[in-house]
Formats: C-alpha cells, structure tokens, sequence
C-alpha cells in the first residue's frame, strides 16, 4: 500500500490564517485537493487514489472545524495511515488573536465557532480544538504578518515538485520584547551575553556587522554556547530525520532581535548547512528599532 498510495497531505489550521490560500497553491502545484472532506473518508480517498494507476499521485485534504463532529476522528485517521506505510504531511496555520480579529472583522463574517459571543471567544475554542493536531504538525506556518504572496512563496517552498532534502530548517533571530514567534520548534535565548546596544558604537549596527559579531563571540561562554548547542541540534536533527519529520523552525531571541540574537543565528545556520541541513536564516525583528 505504501508504495502504490498517493503522497498525502493535510492543511489545517486556524479558521482566517489562509487555509483556502495554501489549498489554492496546492492546486495549481497539481495537487488534487479536497475542501473540508471528513477526516473518517481520508483513509477512502487514498484507496481511490491508489486505485488510480498514478493519475492521481499527491492528494491534499483541508480539515478544519467546519466538520464539527468529524473533527475527532482526524487523529485516527492519519494514525491508520501512517500504519499502513501511506507518506503523510499535516500543514498547520497558525496566526495571532489580533490578526485573526481584524480579518473577520474586515468580511464581517462570525467566527465558525463564535456562536452567540465575541470573536475572541470562538478563537479560544478553536485553539483549543486544534490544540493536539497543532502538536502533531510537520510544518507550522505563521501567517499573522505574511500576505497571500509571502504564503504561497513559503508553500511552493515546501510542496512543488523539486528532490525534497530529509529536513529543511529556518533560523529565525527575533527580539523579545516583539514576542515569541508561535510557529518556532526551539527557542534559544542569547540574553545571558552582554548586550553592544550598550557599546556607543555598536549601538546602531547589527548582528551582521563583524565588529558586533565580535564583540558578542568575545563575551564568556559565547563560543561554548555555540559549540554545545551545535552538538544539541545534531542530536535533534538526528532524531527528527528518525521520526520523519521533514521542517524545523529555530527561534533565537534577545531583547530587541538586533544585535546577539542575530549575530548567534548566523553561526548556527553556518553550522546546519555544514552538518547537511538545507538552512534558510530570517532576521524577523532586526530594523524596527
């Protein structure tokens, strides 16, 4: 069944974090996509696709709350076929309460799960719907400050027709007091370095500039930190190729995203990419001071 079974993948996420835009780049990568079908008819839909002789090879399913008392059965479904040897993938989209607010409130349409309360309300209740499938996902998608073209940009990344590499990893320096990013894996701490905001001439460079780099490399424990950690990751990029799972997001923060966090997040990409982790590095919060 394994080999003959269509690729699979699920898109989930947060109803207004872009699931009919991720359904639509799938589409047009030539998936065969499949709008809020139940999750109990998943397995079936895969059985026909395999039946199919190749015509129908890579099937992608939006499940979402819509399928209100479907819903719990997802987790088994995909539980019965990864079992039965079929590759799987979910995609979840994620966003922030903020973001979501705005962009019902801009179609003024309910929240599915609003009911008679605040939108806000019917957020919290999805959340915690999706709060298992969330723990679950391969690849967790931000979208809270991505426009259509930046998703479809991050999808045609993951899903068009290309050799896929064993584990694709994003470093992401971020500053602290900007929040933590919701769809990091690891999250690593650089605050514990002397901070150059309060060198006079480090203060309006970055992390990218040789002198801040070396003004953070020099500070004790800097090095060993990178060193140690590097080993970490190996031993857990290692274990997300056992178990198969194929995205990595790690978060590196200091208090304004600007100075240690971006300098650490350039040696940690430097370290993936030699130890054979396809690597793409994003200074999420370097500028907005």
């Amino acid at each position: 069944m394994g080999e003959s079974a269509p690729e699979l993948v699920i898109i989930s996420g947060m109803s207004g974090a872009g699931r009919s835009t991720a359904a639509k780049c799938l589409e047009d990568l030539g998936w065969f996509v499949v709008d809020n079908l139940p999750p109990a008819l998943i397995p079936t839909m895969v059985d026909l696709g395999a039946r199919s002789q190749g015509a129908v090879p890579r099937i992608g399913v939006v499940v979402d709350v819509r399928g209100r008392k479907f819903f719990d059965d997802l987790l088994t479904s995909l539980d019965e076929l990864e079992k039965r040897g079929v590759r799987l993938r979910v995609v979840f989209l994620e966003s922030s309460d903020d973001a979501l607010v705005r962009r019902f409130e801009s179609v003024r349409r309910p929240h599915p799960l609003q009911a008679a309360d605040r939108i806000v309300d019917g957020i919290e209740r999805e959340r915690d719907l999706l709060r298992e499938l969330r723990g679950e996902a391969d690849l967790v998608i931000d979208t809270s400050d991505l426009n259509v073209h930046q998703l479809r940009a991050k999808l045609d990344a993951a899903f068009a027709d290309h050799d896929e590499p064993e584990l694709r990893a994003t470093v992401m320096s971020f500053g602290f007091k900007y929040g933590l990013p919701v769809d990091a894996d690891l999250v690593v701490d650089c605050r514990f370095l002397p901070n150059p905001h309060w060198v006079p001439e480090l203060r309006a460079r970055t992390g990218t500039d040789p002198d801040v780099a070396g003004y953070v490399f020099e500070q004790p424990g800097a090095n060993e930190f990178l060193d140690g950690y590097t080993e970490l990751l190996r031993i857990i990029t290692e274990g997300y190729r056992r178990e198969g799972k194929r995205y990595m997001t790690l978060a590196v923060g200091c208090t304004g995203g600007k100075h240690r966090s971006v300098a650490m997040s350039e040696r940690l990409t430097k370290r993936l990419i030699a130890d054979g982790v396809e690597t793409v590095l994003v200074h999420r919060d370097m500028g907005r001071e």
